[in-house]
């Protein structure tokens, strides 16, 4: 087995799609929600406060200021799949292309990186998930089943010499930084 995808546990008998490509010739294989979600849109949230604000060169507490970054935060939306490759590989996950256009669904950093060692480490099974934000007016529910992102197999590159830094992956979403 070089590369491929799972279901995880917990979704095992839900009934969820393997990831896929759509066309003979397509890069990405699309991901889809594992379960409904409701992602809120921004401009419901003390951001449009704070914006309004900063705009009209209002005063702006230091505990309204934070809140309104904290209304920017992505949701993690599941998918239910956990993938496997190469150790000199990674899985890039994107926006679909027609997400951005069509529902106002973002990706925050635009990609996200899936590590090989991210796929049944000691504390995480390797669930992903797509980090959005609903930039649309209204709040958009995303329904089980339901196309959120794709995801391509890429090799990698390391640099000359070792790393002492690099240890083990022991965690899952995040844990390889701070």
């Amino acid at each position: 087995m070089q590369r491929g995808f799972e279901v995880v546990t917990k979704y095992q008998n839900q009934n969820l799609n393997l990831p896929y490509r759509t066309t003979e010739h397509a890069a990405g294989y699309d991901f889809e929600a594992a379960e409904d979600f409701v992602l809120p849109s921004i401009w419901k949230t003390n951001f449009l406060k704070v914006l309004w604000a900063l705009h009209h060169q209002k005063t702006i507490s230091e505990e309204d200021l934070k809140k309104g970054s904290q209304d920017l935060k992505p949701y993690l939306v599941p998918t239910g799949i956990k993938a496997y490759m190469q150790d000199s590989e990674y899985l890039l996950v994107a926006n679909r292309s027609s997400s951005p256009l069509k529902r106002n669904l973002i990706l925050p950093n635009g990609v996200g990186i899936i590590d090989a060692d991210y796929y049944n480490n000691a504390a995480n099974e390797g669930e992903i998930f797509f980090q959005l934000i609903n930039m649309g007016l209204r709040d958009v529910t995303i329904k089980k089943g339901e196309r959120i992102g794709q995801g391509i197999f890429m090799p990698y590159l390391k640099a000359d010499g070792t790393d002492e830094r690099a240890t083990k992956r022991t965690g899952g979403f995040g844990s390889s930084g701070k």
